[in-house]
C-alpha cells in the first residue's frame, strides 16, 4: 500500500520532530521539505548569492543533489544537518523560500520522491501544493510564544547563546513573510486535520496523530 503524509505549520511547531518520529513508527520515508530550503540558503551564503539574485540561486538549486538519510539531509556528499540549523541559515531561509522560481524546482524534487517512496513530508506548503492528494493531512500549529520558547531551549541545549525576545521577534517576522509570500503561502489546507500542540508534549501528538494513520491504513 503507498501512502503520503503531509505536516504543515509555522516555525517552532515542532514538524520536523513529530515527522521523523511518525516515519520510524510506520516505516515511513521522511523529507524534510525545510531542511532543503535551509540548505540552497546555506550554500548560497557560502558562494555569496543573495536571495535577490534569483537566476544564480536556481542555478545553484540546480546544480545541488539533495538525499535523506533517516533525519540527515546529505547535499552533493556533505552531511549539513547540523549547518543548516545556525542563526545566520534561520534568519535568511524566508527570503531564499520565497523565490517562485526556486520553489518549482524544489517542488518538482519533493513530488518525485512521494511518487518513489512512502513519505511523510513536512513544509509549510505540503498539504495545498506538494501534495495535494496526500492521504492524510495534518497542520500543526502552537502559540508563538510556545514555539520561541521551544526554539529558545532547542538552542540552549546546543550550547548557542541566543536571546528570547530575538527568537520571538524573528518568528513572528517568518510567520509574516511565510504566510504573505506571493507563491504557495503557508495556510492550512481544507480537508487538513489541524493539531494545536500548544499544551501537547511530543508523545501526545504522536499519539493522536497515530491514531489518525493507524485509522486510515485499517480501512484501505
Amino acid at each position: 500500500m503507498h501512502i503520503s503524509i503531509a505536516i504543515d505549520g509555522p516555525a517552532g511547531a515542532g514538524k520536523s520532530t513529530i515527522a521523523n518520529i511518525i516515519a520510524n513508527k510506520f516505516n515511513l520515508v521522511y523529507i524534510n521539505t525545510g531542511s532543503m530550503y535551509r540548505a540552497v540558503t546555506l550554500i548560497a551564503i557560502r558562494n555569496k548569492i543573495s536571495y535577490t539574485d534569483v537566476s544564480a540561486v536556481c542555478k545553484l538549486a540546480k546544480s545541488l543533489k539533495i538525499q535523506f538519510k533517516g533525519e540527515n539531509i546529505i547535499v552533493n556528499n556533505e552531511d549539513l544537518s547540523t549547518s543548516i540549523r545556525n542563526i545566520e541559515v534561520t534568519n535568511a531561509v524566508s527570503n531564499y523560500a520565497s523565490i517562485p522560481e526556486l520553489r518549482k524546482i524544489l517542488v518538482k524534487l519533493q513530488q518525485n520522491m512521494s511518487r518513489e517512496y512512502n513519505v511523510v513530508m513536512d513544509g509549510r506548503d505540503i498539504g495545498t501544493v506538494v501534495l495535494k492528494d496526500a492521504d492524510l493531512k495534518f497542520f500543526l500549529t502552537a502559540d508563538v510564544k510556545e514555539r520561541a520558547k521551544r526554539r529558545f531551549d532547542e538552542f540552549k541545549e546546543k550550547g548557542i547563546n541566543v536571546e528570547y525576545d530575538k527568537i520571538l521577534s524573528d518568528i513572528i517576522r517568518r510567520d509574516y513573510i511565510d504566510s504573505n509570500r506571493q507563491s504557495n503561502p503557508l495556510k492550512k489546507a481544507q480537508d487538513a486535520i489541524e493539531i494545536n500542540s500548544s499544551k501537547l508534549s511530543i508523545n501526545e501528538v504522536v499519539d493522536v496523530m497515530s491514531g489518525y494513520i493507524n485509522n486510515y491504513m485499517m480501512i484501505s
